[in-house]
């Protein structure tokens, strides 16, 4: 019984995520880039955005060579890969100047970075209050390297935890089908 219970909880949570009613489009929202520019999000109208918390100081900082990976191999399909530095789970003490020094010499990034950013909580960037209203509970960070796929309509197409490498066989194929579209 409670497996039944647990199956259509799945489901209807599901399927409520595929037909929320989205009252703003990704394309609404900005960041404050780490260099202190403004990342627009309505210059990617129809790509594929692939949002990820980043951390320095967090055992899934690997990731970082596997989303630079990612943003070479699919930029010219209409992909952009953005990371936002938090420190919500204290791994990232250092300053923006630190981040970006970190990110290109450890890892060669030159994908977007925005400004160090609350992911979580009341103090949340819009965006994530945003992916949280509209998606659900599957958008909060749980930790850093948690990963939002907006489709080329502007919504939220998946999401995809921490431990979920952006190699892994899952999420290219998410990335493949969404680029297509």
């Amino acid at each position: 019984m409670k497996k039944c219970i647990l199956i259509l909880f799945m489901i209807f949570s599901l399927i409520s995520n595929l037909n929320a009613s989205y009252d703003k489009l990704a394309y609404e929202f900005s960041f404050r880039g780490i260099d202190g520019k403004l990342i627009n999000l309505e210059n990617y109208k129809n790509k594929v955005i692939v949002i990820v918390n980043v951390a320095s100081r967090c055992g899934y900082t690997p990731q970082y060579k596997d989303l630079q990976q990612l943003w070479i191999n699919y930029k010219e399909k209409d992909l952009v890969v953005i990371g936002v530095p938090t420190n919500n789970f204290k791994q990232e003490p250092g300053t923006n100047t630190d981040i970006k020094k970190f990110c290109e010499s450890n890892y060669g990034i030159n994908f977007p970075l925005t400004e160090k950013t609350n992911v979580i909580g009341s103090n949340a960037h819009p965006f994530y209050k945003w992916a949280k209203k509209n998606y659900g509970i599957g958008a909060i960070p749980k930790w850093n390297f948690h990963k939002i796929i907006v489709n080329k309509n502007g919504k939220i197409s998946d999401t995809f935890a921490s431990f979920t490498k952006p190699t892994s066989k899952k999420f290219i194929n998410l990335i493949e089908k969404e680029v297509k579209n």
